[in-house]
């Protein structure tokens, strides 16, 4: 046997009282792994039991250690009756599997229940000894590591970068597989989540052998989605990039590095700093004065519909022709041919990072995306995933197709995501169009003096806004310009991304959180007739997200959208679009003009009094924008003043006119010396429209949001960070169904959220919402369900204003502040879930508090507090830790889970549920987290959020799937108290945290 399993079972603590005559439990465990199963003894009348059981030891292969998780259930011992169930705790093995990873899972675990949530916690010790396997047709993947950041994990680098894998495996659902059974609700619901935890093994060892297929050792990227098919079945599935990646060494993870682009790059070519974000920033400092890192030139896109855009499009003059072969001349075209050759060999060149190494993107060519309508009931065969994999491949091909028509060999930022309403599913793809620097595909293609020669014709740090197609055959209209940093290449006028800001991008000014939100109603239909009218109504929404973005991109005075996520829901009676992005003011790009509104209705003395008003209040939010976010566009270098700037064209947008129309022309586009960006009014919408243009209000003063991980124009992070969760869930019984209620109450409810969370944070002051994620879902008809994750930083506000005047030190910023972790507002959400002051009957906030278990639920597990029981692990969405380095990954996080209530307003309303499942779910991934050793969660992602309510019958049903990457991090105080006491007298540290640090450097 390749392996064995031991597992102790040790003790027991704060269990729930099962027998009612003595308010005590005479509990005992049993160990289950794949078919075998061991039982300790029955320790009798304790709710905290010490068992100290000898080691359970399972002689498994280590297929079936990847595949199966570990399950340990606490059950009631009765004499004459059935056991009662207490409650189960699954382990999942595979982070033992790594070689580098822990060696040992020990801790304190939560025993959760599908019916009463956490009851207690359980002492469990597990150890896997592996063997030597050199069976070459092995169906394990044994040591591939996974992880869930979409950049390059801190303290590894990047040898090569292999590209796309995916896989999906299909189950049928137990919940409709017994369907004519007599079973409990905790039956099916504890089927439910044994089997998710075996399909999600299968799939990431089915990954972890492609990844060894293509000689890699390391899927980063990782992201896994559950479709619930209903009565066509469950399915799991996974996209990610395969990657070689290399330790960095002890001393690099270990000793504070510096982020100055002024020392050789090539020392770390592929590694990021762990405290990113020296973007330039500062309307008073001219570009000559900032400082460039010397890495080849980066870029980005301009939007690519999927609706407009033929399949079998391709430039008709091949992808080296026209302005973009300037740059570069014969270099550049063999750096395409290398290109070229080493994604040819890939049968989709798709990338899921979202952040790069130094050099890996050249150019971008613009978002592509493709939606496709599918009828669940036409599968033949619910266990079979070839109609579903076919599925994929098509969107995949046609998302190829675009991005080739753009001139781009291929497709970062890319991800895929389902919407799923009786039998009707919507797949959804879509990422950025680029062109990638062969060094990270394969190894020694690409000499080093042609990279040396190509980061010196580098231009100054716009090459990334370049456009990589060709200007005289161009796939789409788009308004080209000369580059305002290097006058020699085009860009667009607006760029869109699915990826986040650069590091070397030069921006002006502040970023912020850009959303457009739609509802269109439908009428209830089945089958095909249902599928159709989806069909016909997508194109159409996805135009009017687009025009909702630019249009508010224009108002924000910006010109670039960074990590756009458009999200396309069905539900039985309407469709949902919500598009985020963050807004930002590149540089090389020309300054975006104003909003000129234009009237086709009958001339009006009191209608053209109207157009007026709403004219100069848009002009008005536009400067007041400029003023809030700081664009203040600085003045060119001095070497390129004197270059010629083609006079800008006129952009329209048009809601309903045709484009042959003669009226245009009439019309005075004049705005200043810029162009001027047309909204037609011809009907009652586009009115609202405008209307629904001024009502975006802006954050409160000393609030700022984006939902990448960084804020563009901030770089002096505090070490004060607070992730939460917020769920809103809203019933539309009153509401008169329009598309504008629909729209207006949309609008209101995300509005609101946000409101709530910069009330709830204001002690935070200045503070920045980074990593905003929002998920909408219409679970049943008339029911929204608005779910947010995000992380609010601190920042300090005299170091910005210091950093203002001193730019060149800005690429040096280091989060400074070296404080404990100290929450800086009171907590009073988390005090009682059943308190109903605290919670309107549709909301509920969840922060991430150290101890997040409650008093009430104590109270309902029979004891007199937990707090104590929950170890303290930072949690955050963002993948580093302001003012710590991340010295070592221990394994991805990914777990699922259900929970049920027959006890609905008993529990506090859908609020008191809600909150309480969430604060549940933090309290299990910290346990697990502290049993591998580590001490913070980074790229923590709430995946699904599935809520179910009767309310008639006071019943409800949450199912919450989330994941993360399990780090070991040190403050970077402690580690320059180490290094210097090392420095000093060489001796072997006394202090427990210098004594890691040490042991790190040895």
């Amino acid at each position: 046997m390749p392996g064995k399993l031991k597992v102790k079972i040790v003790a027991g603590r704060h269990l729930p009282v099962m027998d009612r005559a003595s308010d005590l439990t005479d509990a005992f465990v049993e160990v289950k792994f794949g078919n075998t199963t061991f039982k300790t003894d029955v320790y009798p009348k304790s709710l905290n039991p010490q068992w100290n059981s000898e080691w359970f030891k399972f002689e498994v292969d280590d297929e079936d250690l990847q595949d199966e998780p570990l399950q340990i259930t606490v059950l009631d011992h009765d004499t004459y009756s059935a056991n009662d169930a207490i409650g189960k705790v699954y382990i999942d093995i595979d982070p033992l599997l790594y070689s580098e990873a822990a060696t040992v899972i020990s801790g304190w675990f939560p025993i959760y229940d599908t019916i009463h949530g956490i009851r207690g916690e359980i002492n469990v010790v597990v150890k896997v000894d592996l063997f030597n396997d050199l069976n070459r047709f092995r169906q394990s993947s044994c040591g591939v590591k996974f992880f869930c950041t979409t950049s390059i994990p801190k303290c590894y680098k990047a040898v090569i970068i292999h590209g796309f894998v995916e896989e999906l495996v299909v189950n049928e659902d137990p919940e409709y597989q017994w369907i004519d059974r007599i079973r409990t609700p905790r039956a099916s619901n504890e089927a439910r989540q044994r089997l998710i935890s075996l399909m999600s093994g299968e799939l990431q060892r089915k990954i972890g052998l492609k990844v060894l297929e293509m000689r890699g050792n390391a899927v980063v990227g990782y992201l896994q989605c559950f479709d619930l098919e209903g009565e066509s079945g469950l399915v799991v599935r996974a996209i990610g990039t395969a990657c070689t990646l290399d330790k960095l060494s002890n001393t690099s993870a270990f000793l504070p590095t510096c982020n100055s682009p002024s020392k050789d790059m090539k020392e770390i070519p592929f590694n990021e700093d762990p405290n990113p974000n020296p973007h330039s920033s500062g309307p008073s400092t001219p570009l000559k004065n900032q400082i460039y890192s010397f890495s080849p030139s980066k870029s980005y896109s301009r939007q690519s519909s999927s609706s407009d855009t033929d399949l079998s499009l391709t430039p008709k003059t091949g992808m080296g022709s026209g302005s973009a072969g300037k740059e570069g001349g014969p270099l550049k075209a063999l750096l395409r041919q290398q290109t070229q050759t080493a994604l040819e060999q890939r049968e989709f060149p798709f990338f899921t990072l979202t952040a790069f190494p130094s050099g890996f993107l050249l150019h971008v060519g613009g978002v592509v995306s493709a939606r496709s309508v599918k009828l669940l009931d036409r599968i033949h065969n619910p266990d079979d995933p070839e109609t579903r994999d076919a599925w994929w491949a098509e969107i995949r091909q046609e998302i190829k197709s675009h991005a080739k028509a753009l001139g781009c060999h291929a497709v970062v930022g890319y991800s895929e995501s389902t919407s799923i309403c009786e039998e009707v599913c919507i797949l959804s793809a879509s990422g950025t169009a680029a062109v990638l620097n062969p060094r990270f595909l394969q190894d020694g293609t690409t000499e080093v003096c042609l990279e040396q020669r190509l980061e010196e014709t580098s231009p100054l740090g716009c090459g990334f806004c370049h456009i990589p197609y060709d200007e005289l055959n161009m796939p789409f209209p788009a308004h080209l310009t000369y580059c305002c940093n290097c006058r020699k290449q085009k860009v667009p006028d607006v760029l869109f991304t699915t990826i986040d800001l650069p590091v070397d991008a030069l921006v002006v000014g502040k970023g912020c959180l850009i959303q457009a939100r739609l509802c269109r109603l439908k009428k209830k239909a089945q089958a095909e007739a249902n599928a159709t009218s989806i069909s016909n109504l997508l194109p159409f929404m996805e135009y009017e997200v687009h025009t909702q973005l630019m249009n508010k991109l224009k108002l924000k005075g910006m010109n670039a959208l960074f990590g756009l996520r458009i999200q396309i829901t069905v539900g039985e009676t309407m469709l949902m679009g919500l598009a985020s992005a963050t807004g930002v003011y590149l540089t090389a790009l020309p300054s975006p003009g104003g909003i000129q509104i234009a009237g086709k209705t009958p001339n009006d003395a009191t209608y053209e009094q109207h157009i007026s008003h709403m004219q100069k209040k848009i002009n008005d939010t536009i400067a007041k924008n400029k003023e809030l976010y700081e664009i203040n566009p600085p003045e060119a270098p001095e070497e390129i003043i004197g270059s010629p700037i083609p006079e800008p064209r006129r952009t329209r947008v048009l809601r309903s006119q045709s484009e042959s129309s003669d009226e245009i022309t009439e019309l005075d586009l004049s705005h200043g010396k810029k162009d001027a960006f047309v909204l037609e009014i011809d009907d009652t919408d586009a009115m609202e429209d405008v209307h629904s243009l001024l009502t975006d209000v802006p954050p409160p003063s000393g609030f700022y949001s984006c939902n990448t991980e960084i804020m563009p124009g901030i770089n002096n992070w505090t070490s004060d960070i607070q992730m939460f969760t917020s769920v809103r869930v809203s019933r539309l019984n009153n509401v008169t169904l329009t598309n504008q209620t629909l729209n207006k109450t949309f609008n209101d409810l995300c509005e609101n959220l946000l409101k709530s969370l910069y009330f709830k944070l204001r002690s935070m002051i200045p503070c920045c919402l980074c990593h905003v994620n929002f998920t909408v879902a219409l679970p049943e008809d008339e029911l929204i369900q608005v779910t947010v994750t995000a992380v609010a930083i601190t920042f300090d506000k005299h170091q910005a204003l210091q950093a203002a005047k001193t730019p060149a030190e800005k690429t040096l910023q280091r989060a400074s502040t070296d404080n404990e972790e100290q929450l800086q507002f009171p907590m009073e959400l988390s005090s009682d879930p059943h308190a109903p002051q605290q919670f309107s009957p549709a909301k509920a906030i969840s922060f991430d508090k150290p101890s997040p278990l409650t008093e009430g639920q104590s109270r309902r597990s029979g004891a007199s507090g937990m707090s104590s029981t929950v170890p303290v692990v930072k949690m955050t969405p963002l993948s580093f830790i302001a003012g710590a380095k991340i010295t070592k990954y221990l394994g991805i996080i990914n777990m699922f889970f259900i929970r049920e209530t027959t006890s609905l307003r008993e529990e506090g309303g859908v609020s008191g549920f809600l909150h309480a499942f969430i604060a549940e779910v933090f309290a299990m991934v910290r346990a697990h987290v502290a049993a591998l050793g580590g001490n913070a969660v980074v790229s923590y992602i709430m995946k699904q959020c599935v809520f179910m309510e009767n309310p008639n019958k006071n019943q409800a049903q949450c199912l919450i799937n989330v994941s993360g990457d399990a780090v070991i991090f040190i403050r970077e105080s402690e580690l320059e108290g180490a290094a210097n006491q090392l420095s000093t007298n060489g001796s072997q540290p006394t202090n427990s945290k210098d004594a890691i640090s040490y042991n790190m450097k040895k």
